[in-house]
């Protein structure tokens, strides 16, 4: 079989995996001969995990040949420590231009893998650490499958914009049934990438048996054993006749499509949905035919490449915060406070609790409230405890680090306090200067203000330079974005401080400038304006709520307002509107909402069905200038360009680069469209609008 493939002039270098065979005495464990034992490493490179690309094809497919041609009783393939094998190696996808290159790498994992299903010997998979994608479908295609407790599983293609496309889609279902396929493949991908735990994985018959890290290697090769002298016998079910499982398992995985996207058609998740379905009837040859073809095509699409780069911007921006001081400037941290005892302070300061692992002290104006809060967090460490997310001693060490006060001289020792009371520049403005005279000058003062200036809260301090911005973005514990706004009196130590705090977080941070409501909200509500807009003029809701549906939105625009609330927002406009101008309109009718305590435009019944708000209805007014759906939609994506333009040009941030993960992780802008900014950029919006590209051709595209 030849496996040479030619990647493109340019493509990357791959970081080869290697597979390393040794025969194995299996006297010892109850069977007679020897197993011949594949070992995947890279060990050129121990901070990547093993991938597969074209070279570390060929060289698995040498080592099960190798195997095959030895005296061995059978053949088994597991990874170096704690790494399985992360899947295909996807950095030379973009430099695809070719289809016939993508069917040929398709087709060449196929027949690599399928030695393993072909092999008249017995073959297992011992699942020693992560197997993601390729990784996971190369244990498939062996008869038998062990897996360590501690590894963890999945086909994350989907989320990608992908299908498991080296035989994944195909044998899986016949493997575990339709249902539990459409599971793993559609609804954990869809679910934010869901990985398998290894009882789940065991549960679902994604593998045969179970076994703890310390002896893994051991009991896995006493498995083999038990089944090569036919101590152990595993019968496995054909579901081929299950035409009911099937048709469920594809209405699911439809309507899971649907609330994902919004209604949207989008190709990955349906394509994967269409092979699952043929591996009803498929033979494994017209399956992975199937596969090579579906593959080929999404990767010579926009769609993969937009996909990529956002899943690769959001895995960079994890581990480097553009224009960060350097980390040694940072202070330790060994007490929190938060001022403010109401819902978000509470989500904070149990965020703070939980990551940091130093006492969190709350404040409030009354002690009704502290206790509030107080039981809301006590109440949150419980519900973890039922859940089993933590440990018993852990929930026990938490309750005693919060603690609560409504005197604010508890903060004397803390070396970081944020605050969260309500969004008024002058209570917050007197609050800093209380605190000033209780906390040290080097305790850094944060606020988790949405809209109003760091800078001004910090006016007629003695040290301005340890305030800095801190917006979440709720749910606290949830929204991985965190906005760190830095003032022009900022000093490094205390911005460096914070971006540590932030890391210790577990969130993604990217520093803005003090500029009114920072990257997410500036962009929301300049888009929300745009809905709410032709609505005041006469737009029909329903049709300016669906304008962004063809997107692939999770929610509409009015379920978003629900999710911030009317008066949140109008909060947020206002302030825009005082700052930047008129082209932040104040909505009357957001006003009558406010007015009238509307919380959102849709309500649901206890059995989660939605219906449109009555009273909100009733506020609507009837303009004369509606739009249609098309240009309600040209004329928020024309918008958030000038927006964006504008923040660029005002160095809100560094790059555009900050602006697109700003809007992935902070509101929920799809995947699949690559950012904000490579969308309009494909759209031709950028060019129209800005007379330029926000990103150089080929960014998030197929190139140029």
């Amino acid at each position: 079989m030849s496996t040479e493939i030619k990647l493109p002039e340019g493509a990357p270098d791959e970081v080869v995996t290697n597979a390393l065979v040794r025969e194995v005495d299996l006297s010892a464990f109850g069977a007679s001969g020897s197993l011949s034992l594949i070992t995947l490493d890279n060990a050129m490179d121990h901070t990547r995990p093993n991938t597969f690309g074209p070279k570390s094809l060929q060289a698995l497919d040498a080592a099960i040949l190798a195997a095959e041609s030895s005296n061995s009783v059978a053949i088994a393939i597991t990874g170096k420590p704690f790494i399985f094998a992360a899947g295909a190696d996807l950095s030379a996808l973009s430099f695809l231009k070719d289809k016939e290159q993508s069917l040929q790498i398709g087709r060449l994992g196929h027949a690599v893998f399928r030695r393993f299903t072909d092999s008249k010997k017995p073959t297992f998979a011992f699942v020693n650490g992560l197997a993601l994608g390729g990784g996971l479908e190369v244990a498939l295609h062996c008869k038998y499958r062990t897996l360590a407790t501690t590894a963890f599983t999945a086909l994350p293609e989907c989320f990608l914009g992908l299908v498991p496309g080296w035989g994944g889609a195909t044998i899986l279902p016949k493997l575990i049934g339709p249902e539990n396929a459409v599971k793993v493949i559609i609804l954990n991908a869809l679910n934010n990438n869901t990985m398998m735990k290894a009882k789940d994985a065991l549960t679902l018959g994604v593998v045969d048996a179970v076994y703890e890290p310390a002896d893994f290697l051991e009991k896995s090769l006493q498995f083999a054993a038990a089944i090569i002298s036919g101590k152990n016998k595993i019968e496995r079910k054909d579901y081929s006749k299950d035409d009911a499982g099937f048709a469920k398992a594809i209405t699911v995985g439809n309507a899971a499509v649907q609330k994902k996207y919004g209604g949207a058609q989008i190709a990955s998740p349906l394509k994967a949905l269409e092979l699952i379905k043929a591996a009803q009837t498929n033979s494994l040859t017209d399956g992975f035919a199937a596969e090579d073809e579906t593959l080929a095509n999404l990767v010579m699409s926009d769609a993969l490449r937009a996909s990529l780069y956002s899943f690769n911007l959001i895995q960079k921006k994890r581990k480097k915060v553009e224009g960060a001081p350097k980390s040694s400037l940072a202070r330790k941290v060994t007490r929190v406070g938060v001022v403010g005892a109401g819902l978000m302070a509470s989500q904070l300061a149990l965020l703070f609790l939980r990551n940091l692992k130093v006492p969190v002290v709350i404040t409030d104006l009354d002690q009704a409230r502290v206790d509030k809060g107080l039981a809301y967090i006590n109440s949150e460490i419980d519900k973890l405890l039922e859940k089993g997310r933590i440990q018993p001693e852990n929930a026990t060490r938490l309750k005693t680090n919060i603690s609560g006060s409504t005197d604010q001289k508890v903060f004397a020792n803390c070396d970081f306090v944020i605050e969260a009371i309500f969004e008024e520049l002058k209570l917050k403005q007197d609050l800093f200067k209380q605190l000033e005279t209780i906390v040290t000058p080097e305790c850094v003062i944060a606020t988790n203000t949405s809209s109003l200036s760091v800078e001004k809260m910090s006016d007629g301090m003695k040290n301005p330079e340890r305030v800095v911005g801190f917006h979440f973005f709720n749910p606290v514990a949830v929204m991985p974005l965190l906005e760190v706004a830095r003032t022009t009196k900022t000093d490094d130590a205390s911005c460096a401080t914070a971006i540590a705090v932030g890391k210790e977080l577990k969130k993604t941070m990217v520093i803005v400038k003090d500029a009114p409501a920072f990257v997410v909200n500036r962009l929301l509500t300049r888009f929300m304006g745009e809905v709410t807009d032709a609505i005041d003029e006469g737009t029909p809701y329903e049709v300016a709520d669906a304008a962004m549906k063809p997107l692939g939105f999770p929610m509409t625009s009015l379920e978003l307002l629900g999710l911030v609330g009317p008066a949140v927002a109008l909060h947020v406009a206002t302030t825009l509107n005082a700052n930047l101008g008129e082209r932040y309109k104040i909505s009357p009718t957001m006003k009558k909402f406010v007015e009238a305590g509307i919380k959102s435009f849709y309500i649901k019944d206890k059995d989660g069905n939605q219906s449109v708000n009555p009273d909100a209805i009733k506020l609507l007014q009837a303009g004369n200038s509606p739009s249609t759906a098309d240009q309600v939609r040209q004329r928020a994506l024309v918008a958030l360009a000038k927006e964006a333009k504008m923040m660029l040009d005002e160095k809100v941030v560094a790059t555009a680069a900050e602006i697109d993960i700003c809007m992935l992780l902070g509101a929920g802008w799809p995947l699949h469209l690559g950012g904000i900014l490579p969308y309009l950029d494909r759209e031709g919006i950028s060019d129209s609008v800005c007379g330029a590209r926000f990103h150089p051709p080929g960014v998030a595209s197929l190139p140029a």
